[in-house]
């Protein structure tokens, strides 16, 4: 439901990533796209240092910035929404049958990735929408599906919270990796008022201090 109150307490061993339609095709039009690349490559490399199944959707090629060869499942599709029988079917397969936690980044926001967002949110998903990696060709429609999502009861949050609530621990065996990964913190793609690009650096490292 909803209205439930969603913790957003993610489980390494239950969770799948969704990538939507990072397509080449979409760059002209899709606004901070590079932005948007830089991030969703940070976490499809998350997705192999942290061995989490990865699903690409798109109507084309994905681009060459994103390798998505260890991917579990790549389905060509005319639907706007992810949730497909072979997606529902590979799912079953997935983290011993228990996922429970999808991490959905892409494009557009506010059709594809909100339509994906109400199935699984109706199949019981808890479902984390990475703020950073998500884009559209208008700000406006980006902005108010983000808003529709937290109101639909999914997680919105930022890539480098995801993979850091993903590790748990600095003395996680993987969190050096990680940590490399979001040294220089992510672009805010339009989302702050402020880019500061090279802000959290210092904190982070001073986590393994």
């Amino acid at each position: 439901m909803a209205s439930q109150l969603r913790l957003g307490d993610i489980k390494l061993d239950q969770t799948v990533f969704f990538m939507c339609d990072m397509q080449e095709k979409f760059r002209p039009a899709i606004k901070f796209f590079p932005d948007i690349v830089e991030v969703a490559k940070r976490l499809v490399s998350a997705t192999k240092i942290l061995n989490i199944p990865l699903y690409p959707k798109g109507l084309g090629s994905t681009v060459q910035e994103l390798d998505v060869s260890s991917a579990v499942c790549v389905v060509p599709k005319t639907k706007f929404s992810m949730v497909l029988p072979e997606v529902e079917g590979t799912l079953k397969t997935l983290c011993e049958g228990k996922v429970k936690h999808i991490v959905l980044f892409g494009i557009e926001t506010h059709v594809c990735i909100q339509q994906t967002v109400i199935d699984l949110l109706k199949q019981g998903f808890e479902v984390h929408v990475i703020a950073d990696a998500c884009s559209s060709r208008s700000q406006m429609d980006r902005l108010f599906a983000m808003e529709r999502f937290r109101q639909m009861g999914a997680i919105v949050t930022t890539s480098e919270a995801l993979l850091l609530q993903l590790v748990g621990d600095k003395d996680h065996p993987k969190f050096k990796e990680i940590q490399a990964l979001i040294k220089i913190s992510a672009p805010d793609s339009g989302l702050a008022k402020d880019n500061e690009r090279n802000g959290g650096q210092d904190a982070l490292a001073n986590i393994t201090k």
